[in-house]
């Protein structure tokens, strides 16, 4: 069963006085439970790719469907509705809030619910001994090593329970040894169910993905779920 859907979907970008063309008319479904790795050299609309699927950048052309529902038809106040009950997003960059330990970072997305603080706090509490980190908790984030950040990071992502898991670059800041650590947690997630697409531009990583997309200046190059290893793109 398809969870994503895009159809013919372009996006321009306004730079000075030139209009850059960051998706050609991309066509492209997703099935649930997939984990699904976005490859390309830097320009490729790799990142473009991911911020339409998050409901984040308004694609030019074309229709965003995730879950039956269309992203972009939706007003901004449901559109940050979706985000909160369907997308989970992990940063390069963590984005931790830097006065807040961990536990308190992954109750954010909790704020806006209807669940008391306790359960809010359980919640937290449950899923980062999920990833890992049942001692960690009152940590702050500067006194976390880098991959304790990004198992945060995927906590607080994870702690809504969001059907999609949009991953940027989740490896990008750390070693090869934190590196594995997280590509294993992340591959632990799929294996319980969980769809997700990393933008990566570390070939390794692939070995953890079931499917992988190659993009090049806004077109899908390859797709290894196609047989003939090319996507064909609707012109």
């Amino acid at each position: 069963m398809s969870l994503i859907k895009l159809e013919q979907v372009t996006k321009h970008y306004i730079n000075g006085g030139d209009c850059v063309t960051a998706l050609h008319e991309m066509t492209l479904s997703v099935n649930e439970g997939t984990f699904l790795g976005v490859m390309g050299p830097s320009g490729s609309g790799k990142s473009t790719l991911l911020s339409v699927l998050g409901a984040l950048t308004n694609p030019s052309s074309g229709t965003v469907t995730i879950d039956g529902i269309d992203v972009y038809g939706l007003s901004q106040e449901k559109q940050a509705d979706f985000r909160r009950e369907y997308l989970g997003f992990i940063f390069q960059s963590h984005n931790l809030i830097s006065y807040l330990n961990a536990l308190e970072n992954v109750m954010l997305p909790l704020a806006v619910t209807k669940l008391s603080t306790a359960e809010k706090r359980q919640r937290a509490s449950s899923m980062l001994e999920r990833v890992g980190l049942p001692d960690r908790m009152l940590h702050l984030p500067q006194q976390l090593s880098g991959g304790e950040q990004e198992r945060v990071a995927i906590a607080r992502a994870l702690v809504n329970n969001p059907p999609l898991l949009l991953a940027d670059e989740p490896t990008g800041s750390l070693d090869s040894a934190t590196s594995q650590q997280v590509m294993n947690l992340l591959a632990e997630l799929h294996q319980g169910g969980q769809t997700i697409v990393m933008v990566t531009h570390n070939r390794e990583n692939l070995e953890w993905v079931d499917r992988t997309v190659s993009l090049r200046d806004g077109f899908i190059e390859k797709d290894t779920s196609d047989a003939s290893g090319t996507l064909a793109q609707a012109m």
